[in-house]
């Protein structure tokens, strides 16, 4: 590979336009666009420029039977791997085609719930020639279908755990470069993910409201029925704005060693982990039961809201107890 076609292949890898590049480098995109196009070769400075703002070694951009890339590595700690750019790279796709089964599998799972309710409501108000029983039967058959084919779409995500315990795990050192980059793009992200979680927020915190206010309104229980399938599509709705910028956010936040993913709070991140498995299973499976034994589902509902302030708590003291210990 040429000099010419390494630095076409590492200004894409790093997101950068042409004009991007030449303004890193101090020289006009017309420069760039003659390197990349072998039409001139920039002089040494240039490459040793080029070198440590790609952070590659100047043998692998001058001698054309390097392919791989050599990053310039640094004094890393003993012990610890290294994250390449190529690293990097890889990891934010995994993340990105992983968001992809676990978006529709959980909201397949949130959603499932839909068509129990219209038909219970259906049934109630005698729009459909049904009794509730029946239309409770329909519904639950409906509810297992479609969680069954969440499920299915959810254990798909299982083939990147390898790729994801590799970077979430453990820890590593960032190769030259890699930091800036990153932190970069990171700092660009947090508008949407700071504007995106605020809008799932107010949506989780809101969805809730039409239930209450037809619940004093109205006493039918067709519109209370209905009203939970609007808090469930509100809900829905605050999940699939919700996951892929907090996946996405915390992606960067692994990659640069920061938040959740700093050398503590590693730590507490793999205890909220297995804390989860157990957790929300046992409470989806409580509120299930205790919704189909009392056929009140305009009062099991409370169990979520109840059950998420539970589980912050429940984090809280495991943070609490770890900084005592």
């Amino acid at each position: 590979m040429i000099l010419a076609d390494k630095i076409i292949k590492l200004r894409k890898q790093f997101g950068w336009s042409q004009e991007a590049l030449a303004e890193r480098m101090n020289v006009s995109r017309q420069s760039v666009s003659k390197w990349e196009s072998a039409n001139s070769i920039p002089d040494l400075n240039k490459i040793i420029m080029l070198s440590e703002i790609f952070g590659v070694s100047t043998d692998y951009l001058l001698l054309d039977e390097i392919e791989e890339t050599e990053a310039l590595v640094g004094d890393n700690e003993p012990g610890l791997a290294l994250m390449t750019l190529d690293d990097a790279a890889y990891y934010m796709n995994c993340k990105r085609e992983n968001l992809r089964y676990l978006v529709k599998g959980v909201l397949l799972a949130v959603f499932s719930v839909v068509p129990l309710f219209i038909l219970l409501a259906l049934a109630e108000d005698k729009i459909l020639d049904i009794t509730t029983s029946t239309a409770a039967v329909i519904g639950l058959v409906s509810l297992l279908l479609i969680i069954s084919l969440g499920v299915s779409l959810l254990i798909r995500t299982s083939q990147f755990t390898d790729i994801f315990e590799r970077f979430e795990k453990n820890e590593f050192e960032l190769a030259y470069g890699v930091r800036s980059i990153y932190k970069e793009r990171l700092e660009a992200y947090k508008r949407t993910y700071f504007g995106r979680m605020s809008i799932s927020i107010t949506l989780f915190i809101t969805s809730c409201v039409p239930l209450i206010i037809t619940a004093f309104m109205s006493g039918s229980a067709m519109l209370l029925l209905l009203m939970i399938v609007v808090m469930m599509l509100m809900i829905g709705i605050g999940i699939a704005l919700l996951l892929p910028a907090s996946t996405i956010y915390n992606a960067y936040n692994c990659i640069l060693g920061e938040g959740d993913y700093s050398s503590r709070n590693r730590k507490q991140l793999r205890k909220a982990e297995k804390l989860a498995l157990f957790y929300w299973p046992l409470v989806t499976a409580v509120y299930i039961g205790w919704s189909l034994w009392t056929m009140a589902w305009g009062i099991t509902w409370i169990i979520w809201p109840v059950a998420a302030i539970a589980y912050a708590a429940v984090l809280g003291l495991m943070g609490l107890f770890e900084k005592v210990e």
